[in-house]
Formats: C-alpha cells, structure tokens, sequence
C-alpha cells in the first residue's frame, strides 16, 4: 500500500428525525388530542485514533463521509430511534484541520484535533437534534396542533488531515546511508533495500521489544539532501515527520566519510534541520558510521583515532553484518530510558 501522509476529506454528521404530527383517533376516546413522537437524533462523526493504520491512503480513495440520519417519530408517543454514530479510523498521529472560507471565498485552516494517543476519541460533527413531535405543542388555545417541528441538519466540514509519525527515535541520514539495513536488522521491518540513492520513498517503522517488554519505536525517515529544508529531494515531505520523535540517531555511511575529519560529514544535515526547525537541532543525538565492512583495519583503526581526537562520541557499525548494532541499540535504550524521565 502506497504511503500517504495527507488527505482532504468531507464529513456530515447526521440530520435529526422529522417530529410527528399526529391526533388519537380510538374508540371510546372522544376527545383524542395530539400524540405525535419526536425524531431520533442523527448520528455523530468521530474520529480515532489507531495504531492499526499507518497511512492515510484510504482517505484519497473516499472523500465524503455521512453519517445516518434519525429516525422520524411515529403517532402514539412513539419517539424515532436515534441514528448510530460513524466512527473513522486515523493513525495516531494525525493532525485534524478545518478548512473554513470566509465570505469572500478565502480559506484558512483551523486545528481541531490531534489523535496522538491510540483509542483517542474526538466528536468532528454533531448530529442534529430529532424534531419534537405534535404533543409538545397542546396548548389551552390549541388542543389539537396539526403541526411538528422538523428535524435538525448535521453539521458539515470540510477536513484536512496530515500525519506525522509517532516514534521514539527517528534514523537520519543521506541516501544509501544503511537506515533501512539497520532498522530490518534490529526490528520485523522490511523496507526495500538495494545498492542506489532514494531507495526508501516512504517513512519506514520498526519496533523493538527488550526484556522488559518495552518497545522503543523506530522510524526510518528517507534520505535527505542538501537544501531538503527548501524543499530539495523529499525534504519537507520528510522532516515533518522528524518532529514527532523523542531523539534522532544520525547515521553516516562510511562512503561519504571525510576522512581527514570524519566528524563533518554530520554538519550538513543538522544545518537542514536548523533551517527547517530550530527546535529539531536541539534534539537529542546519537551519531553513527555505518558500512565499516567496507573499511579494512587500518582505515577503521585511523578513522576511530579522528574521532576521539575530535571528542565526538561516535558508534560504529556494520548493519549488513550486524558488528557494533547491540553497542548502539543499548545507547538507544539508555537514551529513551533518560527521556522517559524528564
């Protein structure tokens, strides 16, 4: 299924039953007056949050969205049966927005909801209120009313929904830089992996259990290129997604490597972050260099001494072949572990 993180939507809550209008007419009651029932209420929109879902892309393939109405109120007190409420699933992490045009036709967005929670319940369109049936209008003057009220309209929106994944850790870096390798050696994720830049288009999660039974939440986030905070590459598309996370682990490939200071090859994708949020750069980092495989001893030994000299705290390793992964999945622990505390 293809990834979609934003859908335009329309949604109507239902309209409330039609109250009756209606007068006994039984034998052996001469005097029969009004006994019309009152409309049921029509149904609710929600929406919530699921941790079912991880796309939006049910929400380009349907765009409108109704639901039922009330039942109309029937003679002899008999009230209309209110309509069930329509529920929408959405992932956890989408951003509900309402698109509201002024009277001369422009538009802006307002932000309603935000599903960040798995079960949250937000009420987007009330139904209408059932109609009041004829024996709600017997007055002194009026013993026998011929009228009813009829039922109330839903409400209806027009609704912008746009996901950012949810994840305890999100994995930075270039095109080919080994993410989707680590994220397939250390959680049941499979995301298509080959040997050539942009190999993942979509936002990838993983999920990993220790002992404990407690999950850290990985999110591998595609590629990024310089000027991905303009929009170059899949930039923006992407780095949205960045904000949802708690700590990023930025990964470097050792083909990309300056080796006179290998810890430069790090300052451009923080840049893109700073450029795009100030607030994502000050996210915790945990730094990487990835595909020692294809360095012999004497590169990873020379490599390790810039390192340390430069006083960067780096990990090293091989997702191919899984050398230092439990180094820097233990790190990942220890990071959650201390944000969990704040």
């Amino acid at each position: 299924m293809r990834f979609v993180d934003e859908a335009t939507i329309k949604v109507i809550s239902g309209k409330g039953g039609n109250g009756c209008a209606s007068l006994r007419r039984e034998a052996n009651v001469p005097k029969g007056g009004p006994d019309g029932g009152d409309g049921g209420k029509g149904g609710d929109l929600i929406f919530r949050g699921s941790s079912r879902l991880m796309t939006l892309y049910d929400f380009r393939l349907r765009r409108l969205y109704t639901a039922r109405n009330g039942e109309q109120g029937m003679g002899r007190d008999r009230y209309g049966k209110a309509a069930d409420d329509l529920y929408i699933d959405l992932p956890i992490g989408t951003l509900v927005y309402e698109v509201i045009e002024d009277e001369d036709g422009n538009t802006h967005e307002e932000l309603i909801a935000d599903l960040v929670e798995d079960g949250t319940e937000v009420i987007i369109c009330k139904g209408g209120r059932g109609g009041r049936g004829n024996l709600h209008f017997k007055t002194s003057t009026n013993r026998t009313p011929r009228f009813a009220e009829t039922g109330f309209p839903g409400e209806e929106k027009q609704i912008r929904l746009e996901l950012k994944i949810l994840a305890d850790v999100g994995l930075l870096g270039l095109p080919n830089a080994g993410k989707s390798t680590f994220i397939s050696q250390v959680s049941a994720a499979r995301p298509k992996i080959a040997a050539y830049p942009f190999t993942t288009l979509v936002p990838n999660l993983g999920v990993v259990e220790n002992d404990d039974f407690k999950r850290l939440i990985i999110a591998d986030i595609p590629g990024l290129i310089e000027g991905a905070s303009a929009g170059l590459g899949l930039g923006i598309t992407f780095l949205k997604h960045v904000e949802r996370t708690r700590f990023l682990v930025h990964i470097l490939s050792s083909e990309d490597l300056n080796r006179d200071n290998p810890a430069d090859g790090y300052d451009m994708l923080e840049q893109e972050l700073n450029q795009y949020d100030a607030e994502l750069s000050q996210k915790p980092q945990i730094k990487v260099i990835n595909k020692i495989d294809l360095l012999d001893a004497d590169e990873l030994a020379d490599i390790k001494a810039k390192v340390a000299n430069s006083g960067e705290k780096v990990f090293f390793i091989s997702a191919l072949t899984g050398e230092g992964v439990d180094a820097l999945l233990d790190e990942m622990w220890v990071q959650l572990a201390a944000l969990s505390k704040e």
